[in-house]
């Protein structure tokens, strides 16, 4: 990637000023950026910390982090610090994480993936001594996915037809148009090394059996740049940003909930908080979710691109349900990262994406950040979260019903699994259902992710950063390009330097 340049303001020249809605980590990215681009930057965030998704939650001496909790790519937040001109090291302690997650299939047998070459074919061997040499072929393919998905299509903006029409021989190349796990099956044949080859989609709310093949990029990105842990939590990510922000003059208030995006015809001009305050600015960036940002904070009669209409016809991502929980006792032989899958894969995921029905079994991931980081939890405990996909509320669960039931099930599985007697250990614990994704994070249908990842609605078909209906409107993260996902969120802040006006045009 090469480095954007910064163009900073001749000394004394007034600051044109840039309110960033929502303070999730494209928000703070975004904010960040803008300002060392020369701008006055005000986040109004909804909530009373930073980090949207990437909050924490801290309850009965245990810690939390409320969503992102694996690290890929850090080679964008070290490129975000020093573009602010700061380090990463010294706000944020990354480790390495080996293996990456362990994936635990129902017949009990597992999957480690790593960093290691060698490592990698051996667990193959272990399971399907056939498939050694599709996965150097996949992977030689992953590396190419890699190159041209990331590097290339994922940091441009796709503000015109022409930028898609530049796509267009790279998508085919690419295969694009099939689901990464029908590319994933043409190199292997073992359905458990599919699966631990295709699943990655989920952690930014696509399905594998609809997701691009070009997710297929995700083998080649962990296994050169590894798999990261943030100490103290993802959240120390967003209170490093947060520095960042503070560091060149902008600042953050929060219970400062957005009602409207000002308008001067078809241009933004500020906003409007619920309290009835207004604040003017040059410029506007919604971290907001995109089909939230267009539908109730712009009247549908300014917007000609992304209307009600088209926005009811959209496809959502899956929900999520989350427990946090502690235990009094450790489990040591648990590893950081665990997928454990339930009986069904491809059916239960029809259930979630299509149906919408909230199927009895379940597939999880099981996240014990204490393995790594003890002060995550009392000493002698654990601390925990398991995730759940569910489907998002247009399927018309009632989770004031359901969740406890829900909750039991999935402690039943867990202590069936990997941590025996774990109903009789717990001193802490919490939930979140698709309900506080809609209410808390004002997330469309309480779809964890936004708009879900399908190639109809990636790149140019995604919301643009550069809003399609509004001048000097601009959105970030998980619902705009290049979507979910911690590396994808921060890349799309580096993106508005393509798109955002340089602080001297409004000079």
């Amino acid at each position: 990637m090469t480095a954007p340049v910064r163009h900073p303001l001749p000394h004394g020249t007034p600051k044109p000023h840039a309110v960033v809605i929502g303070s999730g980590l494209g928000g703070l990215a975004a904010a960040a950026r803008l300002g060392a681009r020369g701008y006055q930057v005000t986040v109004l965030e909804k909530l009373d910390q930073p980090g949207g998704r990437a909050r924490m939650f801290r309850q009965d001496g245990f810690s939390f982090d409320a969503g992102p909790t694996i690290i890929t790519a850090p080679f964008v937040f070290e490129e975000l610090w020093q573009f602010c001109g700061a380090k990463l090291s010294d706000d944020v302690k990354l480790v390495p994480m080996e293996p990456f997650y362990r994936l635990r299939f129902d017949d009990g047998s597992t999957f480690d993936a790593s960093s290691d070459p060698a490592a990698m074919r051996r667990e193959i061997a272990r399971l399907s001594p056939g498939d050694i040499d599709g996965y150097e072929r996949f992977f030689a393919r992953s590396k190419t996915l890699y190159e041209i998905g990331f590097e290339e299509m994922g940091t441009m903006p796709y503000s015109s037809i022409m930028d898609l029409i530049k796509s267009v021989p790279d998508i085919i190349q690419l295969e694009g148009y099939r689901s990464i796990h029908g590319l994933v099956s043409n190199y292997i044949k073992d359905e458990r090394i599919r699966i631990a080859f295709s699943f990655h989609p989920l952690f930014i709310g696509g399905n594998p059996y609809s997701a691009s093949a070009i997710y297929g990029l995700i083998a080649y990105l962990e296994r050169t740049f590894g798999v990261h842990y943030a100490m103290g939590g993802t959240h120390t990510l967003a209170q490093g940003m947060v520095r960042l922000i503070e560091r060149n003059g902008g600042h953050i208030r929060f219970n400062a909930p957005v009602a409207e995006i000002l308008l001067d015809g078809r241009t933004a001009k500020g906003v409007k908080l619920a309290s009835g305050e207004q604040i003017t600015s040059s410029i506007v960036v919604s971290n907001a979710d995109s089909a939230w940002t267009y539908r109730n904070l712009l009247p549908n009669s300014a917007r000609t691109k992304w209307s009600n209409a088209k926005l009811d016809r959209a496809r959502y991502s899956m929900s999520l349900f989350v427990w946090y929980f502690g235990t009094k006792r450790r489990y040591e032989d648990v590893p950081h990262h665990t997928i454990v899958l339930g009986p069904r894969y491809k059916e239960l995921l029809k259930d979630i994406f299509d149906t919408k029905i909230l199927a009895e079994d379940f597939s999880l991931y099981l996240h014990r950040p204490t393995a790594t980081d003890p002060s995550m939890a009392p000493e002698g405990c654990d601390g925990f979260y398991v995730l759940a996909p569910v489907p998002n509320l247009l399927g018309g669960t009632d989770w004031s019903q359901k969740a406890e039931s829900y909750r039991l099930a999935i402690s039943k599985r867990l202590s069936e699994t990997l941590l025996p007697g774990l109903e009789d250990e717990i001193v802490t614990s919490k939930i979140m259902t698709p309900n506080d994704f809609q209410d808390d994070l004002l997330s469309v249908h309480g779809a964890a992710f936004g708009l879900e990842p399908i190639l109809l609605q990636s790149a140019y078909f995604r919301p643009h950063n550069k809003s399609e209906d509004i001048e000097n409107l601009f959105l970030v993260g998980a619902g705009t390009h290049p979507g979910a996902g911690l590396p994808g969120v921060v890349t799309s802040a580096r993106i508005l330097d393509q798109v955002v006006p340089h602080a001297s045009a409004f000079a």
